[in-house]
């Protein structure tokens, strides 16, 4: 090694760390969700806290400090069920409203944990893309449409009965149309890929656990481009949601 090169990096290897903050304030937001934000939610996140500092400086301080985001997306696929003619398709790919409880979406997805096969069917308002518990507390004739696809559990006679009884219309994407329900389907994808396959569970009960926890940081703290930045519950009154 040429001596001006030694001792130009022994001098540097003596100076104070100018990012030592921002490595400390990286790490902490890192562990804070789980491993799932790369550096592009990263920097959102220390703009918010106020760090003046870009994606590319985040991304090389990340590399330095040896993490890297966990999630990596597989390609998913929902099982349809029995294709019947029982709705038309009276969302048309039109995933914004104006309003909340508006338009919702549905869809039933699969988990195998501990061996044990287990199913989820959440509601989601594309006002603000949040996952509701269910609308057995919704007052009467909100004129919701409620979209799905065609899987065998949004044919059954009684679940239709109940959605009128409601006064929710129903919508259903076309055949083999998987984008027809793209805002569903991509909250499934997030969330086996920021649960389901980046953690071990030791039981059906800590799954569920972790599943509830899941959800509520999808609503209250997730930050979303879409969304402006925020997470679906935390959209202020200014924040429009226009497209999809």
């Amino acid at each position: 090694m040429v001596r001006s090169t030694f001792y130009y990096h022994f001098r540097k290897s003596k100076q104070p760390d100018k990012y030592a903050r921002e490595k400390e304030s990286i790490i902490r937001l890192y562990h804070e969700h789980k491993g799932r934000y790369g550096y592009r939610r990263i920097t959102v996140e220390m703009n918010k806290i106020g760090y003046a500092i870009n994606h590319k400086t985040v991304l090389e301080l990340m590399n330095i400090c040896g993490i890297k985001c966990q999630v990596r997306l597989r390609n998913y696929c929902s099982y349809k069920g029995r294709v019947g003619r029982i709705a038309p398709d009276l969302l048309q790919r039109d995933f914004a409203a104006e309003k909340p409880n508006q338009k919702w979406v549905t869809d039933l997805t699969e988990f195998s944990v501990c061996g044990v096969k287990l199913y989820l069917s959440p509601i989601m308002d594309l006002y603000n893309r949040e996952v509701i518990n269910t609308f057995a507390r919704i007052p009467d004739s909100l004129d919701i449409v409620l979209h799905s696809d065609h899987g065998w559990q949004c044919q059954m006679k009684r679940y239709q009965l109940r959605l009128r009884q409601k006064g929710i219309t129903q919508s259903m994407s076309r055949k083999g149309n998987c984008l027809d329900n793209a805002a569903m389907e991509s909250f499934f994808g997030l969330l086996k890929s920021e649960l389901l396959y980046l953690q071990k569970f030791s039981s059906i009960d800590h799954f569920r656990k972790e599943l509830e926890e899941y959800i509520d940081y999808y609503n209250n703290k997730r930050i979303k481009k879409i969304l402006k930045r925020h997470g679906p519950g935390t959209i202020p009154d200014s924040c429009h949601l226009n497209k999809y």
